[in-house]
């Protein structure tokens, strides 16, 4: 008995050595940890130092990694923000899907495989490995963002999609039809009713018993009852005939807005990244390098053909749906491998008979070469042109991990204006959620020690996750005029009792904003512009006194000239400048009945004669 444990504890610290070795030395060398924990696996499995001999019993322990990053996902996606990614997930998603799979079906019946036999291994393939996927996209800091986000959405349509293609399987499957028809339906019975069932207890009885938890401040015991949620959901849906993968994540959904939801995913998170290497490695011991050196040109010739044709379905999906030609590309290489859902589907189909066993061999062989494959494909785009739109996410978080915050300035925009603007606010203490559209700033600001997310500050999902409901004030601090003029008309329509504090380019540029309700404006130059001129003032020998008085003077005028040239009267307020000329110009009145001045503009102008007519006097101001 003492030998055997001793025999266990070594096989675990040989998987721990080999990711221990492996993963570092492959992100050394820029392939990414993927790749590592593969290398890793095929080194000590069967066909490698031969340490483990049954590489499946590894996966099946390890598929728990993929359950808990699915619940970790789940809890990210509140079901409105789910609702808002419908038009991708069954949009995209679908019809990625239909199109990949359809040439894949063509693909393989035309090399002599029976249709049936065709759609299932085609259907296999055509679902992506969500845990490459997802490790691959947060390593390069790309979850967040818009395209990240889009793949994400097809992945949750792929994981969907299990379900009915196991249907699919069982319907194929040699049976007689009575036979298959009974169990159908209750197959069908028993998984909605295991739907339902989960989300009625995460809905309405997990908040109630994670409080009671909480109350006995037992750190273990919160730590126990994350494990138990989540795979109790993985069992209760693989009992169910469904994804255990997919429990974790819808249980993920209905937690996620629990105020728990921050303190599950820190208790889950430690034991997902073990157990998600550790799927890996299996994977890289479940590669059958006996029968890739005897059916090497079968292999080969599959998995470059069946990468090639899901790539090139791939690309024209993406660039159908309006992405750009590198967006394309890049979810054609990050998405073109089979998935670990193609071993389920091709297990079920060789229990059925449907599959004969060198097939599934050969399949499943195919699929594993092509998840090993993907993060060199993704590396090989880095060789690429690049283009002007493309940008570094490492180390940037989006607007959607802000979490929820109240009584906070949420400001937009963190380039050179932001950057001073904040500084009053940060000196006094007040809480400033900050989001940027440029990585490069984000992490410029991170290295002085700023926090700033990821986020589009003219989509309203993206002001939702940024907490801007619950702002005491936004400030919108962009650089580009129509990108500030969006997002002020847009917070105004939505979020209308919320003081707007705007930068503006220029006049022009102010009127816009005053027309779209900004609550305060400011010209990016004028303040500086003010002190610059006092400056020389201060040189050329003027009075502090004066100086004081003449740039009360001159907000004034430029007030009163906001004010008339709002109305349309641009002439009047031309001549409320001081110019230069030796001969004054007449001064202009406008008509003051039915114009709306204020009795301040007024008084300006009134003002401004006078001074004006003492300057043509020779007298002086």
């Amino acid at each position: 008995m003492a030998a055997e444990h001793g025999s266990d504890l070594s096989s675990v610290v040989t998987v721990l050595a080999a990711g221990v070795v492996a993963v570092p030395l492959f992100r050394w060398l820029g392939l990414g940890s993927v790749l590592g924990y593969l290398a890793a696996g095929l080194v000590i499995g069967p066909f490698g130092l031969a340490v483990f001999s049954d590489p499946q019993a590894v996966l099946h322990v390890a598929e728990l990694g993929v359950v808990m990053f699915l619940f970790i996902i789940g809890l990210e996606m509140q079901p409105s923000r789910l609702w808002g990614m419908r038009g991708d997930i069954f949009g995209s998603g679908l019809t990625q899907v239909a199109v990949c799979g359809g040439m894949l079906t063509l693909l393989c019946w035309a090399v002599g495989l029976s249709w049936p036999v065709a759609f299932v291994a085609s259907m296999g393939f055509v679902l992506s490995s969500t845990a490459i996927v997802m490790q691959i996209l947060d390593e390069r800091g790309e979850t967040n963002g818009l395209a990240g986000q889009r793949i994400v959405s097809i992945l949750l349509l792929e994981d969907l999609a299990i379900v009915p293609l196991l249907a699919v399987v069982a319907l194929l499957a040699p049976v007689s039809m009575g036979e298959g028809r009974t169990s159908q339906w209750v197959t069908v019975g028993i998984a909605v009713a295991a739907i339902v069932g989960l989300i009625t207890i995460s809905r309405w009885l997990l908040t109630p018993v994670f409080s009671l938890l909480a109350k006995a401040h037992a750190r273990e015991v919160m730590t126990a009852a994350a494990l138990l949620v989540v795979l109790g959901a993985a069992v209760a849906m693989q009992a169910a005939g469904l994804s255990m993968a997919m429990g974790a994540f819808a249980a993920g959904v209905m937690l996620s807005e629990s105020t728990f939801r921050r303190q599950l995913e820190t208790d889950i998170e430690p034991f997902r990244g073990i157990l998600l290497g550790l799927f890996f490695i299996g994977v890289g011991m479940s590669l059958d390098v006996a029968l890739v050196g005897r059916d090497w040109p079968l292999i080969l010739a599959g998995v470059i053909a069946m990468m090639a044709v899901k790539s090139l379905g791939i690309f024209l999906v993406a660039r159908f749906t309006c992405s750009g030609t590198r967006d394309a590309l890049h979810r054609a290489a990050l998405m073109g491998q089979g998935g670990e859902f193609a071993f389920v589907l091709y297990a079920a189909a060789a229990a059925t008979g449907l599959f004969e066993a060198r097939l599934n061999a050969v399949l499943t062989a195919i699929v594993v070469l092509s998840m090993a494959l993907t993060p060199l494909a993704v590396l090989a785009l880095r060789f690429l042109p690049s283009s002007k739109s493309d940008q570094d996410m490492t180390g940037v978080e989006g607007a959607d991990q802000i979490g929820t915050v109240s009584g906070h300035v949420l400001m937009i925009g963190f380039g050179r204006f932001g950057q001073v603007a904040s500084q009053s606010l940060l000196a006094r203490g007040i809480d400033i959620t900050i989001i940027e559209s440029d990585t490069e700033m984000i992490q410029a600001a991170a290295g002085f020690g700023v926090k700033v997310y990821y986020g589009d500050g003219r989509r309203l999902d993206v002001l939702h996750a940024s907490g801007a409901e619950h702002a005491r004030a936004i400030l919108v601090c962009v650089d580009e005029r129509e990108s500030a003029t969006e997002i002020v008309e847009l917070v105004k329509s939505e979020f209308p009792l919320t003081p707007v504090l705007a930068r503006a380019y220029d006049r022009p540029h102010a009127l816009r904003l005053i027309r779209a309700g900004v609550d305060y404006q400011m010209r990016e130059t004028f303040e500086s512009a003010i002190v610059f001129g006092n400056a020389a003032l201060r040189q050329l020998g003027f009075e502090e006194d004066e100086v004081a008085e003449l740039e009360a003077d001159i907000r004034r005028r430029d007030r009163a000239r906001l004010e008339l040239e709002g109305i349309g009267d641009r002439q009047a307020s031309i001549a409320l400048m001081h110019g230069n000329q030796m001969t004054p110009t007449p001064l202009v009145r406008p008509k003051q009945e039915g114009q709306g001045l204020s009795e301040e503009t007024i008084a300006v102008i009134q003002e401004a004669a006078r001074r004006e007519a003492l300057h043509a006097d020779g007298r002086p101001i």
